[in-house]
């Protein structure tokens, strides 16, 4: 029986090379996307860490993949047609709940609170997945549960104050036209209230409810944009009022900010997202 083994051992380092001619070509790329403009050739080469002699072959093939093309008037290179297409293809793949639950469950740990994730359903906020730390914290919430009135809970306010218009305003009149049903109940009860409590929401892009809608229970919730800067969901923390951080840069009120920033990035959504509804 013939040993085949340096065979195999040279097919393994061929395949390590190719792999690796991978990884240096892509280092153009990424710093194309980095850049988000077109680029000279030495400032690309620069930028990916290469000398222009070594980038340019690169870029060769690249542009006859479509993945990156020369402008012939001014010389700059930029993301070709190709790049774009693998880029919406990818986009469309996304899950954005996929997408939450793991950063999610990282923030629960990290923060030693409740987080839910919500979305926008036929009924309003939807609770869809909850992460529950390693204290013991009742909350009176499952997946199902539904977080009206809208201006009530911090989940609430944030789909009030990022999602269209058109979508909120009849809920919201309904709302600030309506009785509180009890003490605890909804307080906001006036059209310019309502709107100066979605502005707070829209300047700390970031809602925080004490003791609404469940008593000794405060929260804090940010919003998850998705590549063209719609609302997709929402993340929020939660846990007792005795040891809840409320300030607004306080260090809950960042880790949760962060998460959900992280979350819509992975979502393809650009660094700032929309301040308010459309």
């Amino acid at each position: 029986m013939q040993d085949n083994t340096p065979a195999v051992a040279d097919t393994e380092r061929s395949e390590r090379r190719g792999i690796q001619s991978i990884e240096v070509g892509g280092a153009l790329l990424q710093a194309l996307v980095r850049s988000g403009k077109p680029m000279i050739l030495k400032e690309l080469a620069r930028e990916a860490g290469m000398p222009p002699a070594k980038a340019h072959p690169y870029l060769v093939s690249f542009g006859k993949l479509g993945l990156i093309e020369q402008n012939p008037l001014t010389g700059r290179y930029g993301l070709g047609p190709f790049a774009l297409q693998v880029g919406l293809t990818a986009l469309h793949g996304l899950d954005p709940l996929k997408a939450a639950i793991p950063e999610v469950a990282r923030l629960a740990d990290d923060i030693e609170l409740n987080v839910a994730i919500a979305v926008w359903g036929n009924l309003g906020p939807t609770i869809v997945h909850i992460e529950e730390c390693s204290k013991q914290i009742h909350v009176n919430m499952r997946p199902g549960t539904v977080m009206t009135p809208l201006l009530l809970s911090a989940t609430g306010r944030v789909f009030a104050a990022f999602l269209p218009e058109r979508i909120v305003a009849p809920i919201l009149a309904g709302e600030t036209a309506a009785e509180p049903a009890s003490a605890t109940d909804l307080t906001v009860t006036s059209p310019e209230a309502a709107e100066q409590l979605l502005q707070e929401v829209r300047r700390h892009r970031l809602a925080r409810a004490l003791g609404n809608p469940i008593p000794g229970i405060n929260a804090f919730s940010a919003p998850v944009f998705n590549d063209v800067g719609q609302l997709t969901l929402a993340i929020t923390a939660m846990g007792p009022a005795g040891s809840f951080d409320t300030a607004w840069d306080g260090a809950t009120a960042q880790r949760v900010r962060t998460c959900a920033q992280v979350v819509a990035a992975r979502l393809g959504a650009a660094a700032q997202s929309p301040s308010a509804g459309v």
